[in-house]
């Protein structure tokens, strides 16, 4: 069973906002443009999962050999001409030859994308004042299958364990799970890191303890801020503002801040990466925050740049390519999204929630828009 006896990196949240660094509590700012920083914001992370996908988890050296054989770039400036088992379809629903440029004509299946619908959904039913129970119901309702934390607290609420209590069983705590459902709470709260990592930390209690909790609150926070700071990389300066300043995910953050202006290539970032996480999950929250931030360090104030890199440096890359779109479409906006990233997404995106097969992506976004009211 979890306990947890670290004062330095509590789980509760009146403890968290207590440990955050000086200078956390800042105000708000408008956000000039919403809805179209918000679309960038949304066709960014559905373009940095699609390109993630094909090559979740893999090998550098892998992703490289297959670069080479379909005769593209590396890291890749556009989809995988090609995917490796294209007939296997991927959660019941897309076949992975639809994650490929030539089969795109809509935004195919993912988790990290699911998750995003998902929590727009459970605030529009619950509320910004919604509550871990919420979650839970809203889960059993909706929520057909799950993954590692996530599966385990689903299985945890269908025995009956009440939703406060379902991460106590649980394998997973600080995996990256939490941190890729944190999109909706920073859509919802644009402009407002503060009140996004609040927002998120309900979410999060359910799956995760300690960093986990913290690379959700860190990545909503870090989205929010993201619609109004000057560069991507200064929206995760502001994110991390959010999580307790000696948790091992803060000083891990700032360990990888370290290096701006010290590293020119993904090698050089994995390198790193792979040499303070040697021990550590591939799938874990903190290595995959890192290279968040190398992403965004290497891509500055392109696009392509920022998904590619993160992408091309590997660990979970469909769940960092996705967070890295998301704050580099809500800082630089749709202008600076090359078309070919979203032009054959046909306004369709797909997830596995039960009754949400597809959904109007100008919807999803005017419905985002809308919780910012």
């Amino acid at each position: 069973m979890y306990r947890n006896n670290d004062p330095k990196q509590p789980d509760s949240l009146e403890e968290i906002l207590k440990l955050r660094p000086e200078g956390a509590d800042v105000a708000p700012t408008p956000v000039d443009d919403l809805r179209g920083r918000m679309k960038a914001a949304v066709l960014g992370r559905y373009a940095g999962c699609t390109l993630g996908v094909p090559v979740e988890g893999w090998k550098v050296a892998s992703m490289q050999a297959h670069a080479l054989d379909c005769g593209m770039d590396f890291p890749p400036t556009n989809y995988w001409k090609e995917v490796t088992r294209p007939n296997d379809v991927q959660y019941g629903i897309s076949k992975r030859s639809e994650y490929s440029l030539a089969g795109i004509d809509k935004v195919p299946v993912d988790d990290d994308i699911t998750y995003a619908i998902l929590n727009m959904l459970l605030l529009e039913k619950y509320g910004k004042n919604y509550t871990v129970q919420d979650v839970g119901e809203f889960w059993l309702e909706v929520l057909p299958y799950a993954c590692t934390a996530e599966d385990e607290a689903l299985q945890q609420l269908r025995a009956g364990t009440r939703a406060e209590c379902a991460a106590n069983f649980n394998s997973y705590v600080e995996w990256i799970g939490a941190a890729i459902r944190a999109d909706a709470f920073g859509y919802a709260e644009a402009g407002n890191p503060v009140a996004a990592a609040k927002l998120s930390y309900p979410d999060a209690y359910l799956t995760h303890r300690k960093n986990g909790i913290y690379g959700e609150m860190f990545a909503a926070a870090s989205i929010a801020a993201a619609f109004t700071a000057k560069t991507p990389l200064d929206a995760v300066k502001e994110g991390m503002k959010q999580i307790p300043a000696e948790s091992d995910l803060y000083k891990d953050l700032e360990w990888a801040l370290s290096y701006e202006g010290k590293i020119t290539n993904y090698l050089r970032a994995r390198a790193l990466l792979d040499e303070r996480f040697e021990k550590m999950h591939p799938v874990h929250t903190n290595n995959n925050m890192c290279a968040v931030v190398f992403g965004l360090m290497l891509g500055g104030d392109d696009f392509t740049s920022c998904i590619s890199n993160t992408v091309g440096i590997g660990l979970d890359n469909d769940c960092t390519g996705a967070t890295v779109g998301s704050i580099a479409g809500a800082c630089l906006g749709l202008d600076a999204i090359p078309e070919y990233w979203y032009k054959n997404f046909n306004d369709t995106v797909c997830t596995y929630i039960t009754g949400y097969p597809t959904l109007s992506i100008e919807d999803v976004v005017d419905r985002l828009v809308k919780l910012n009211g």
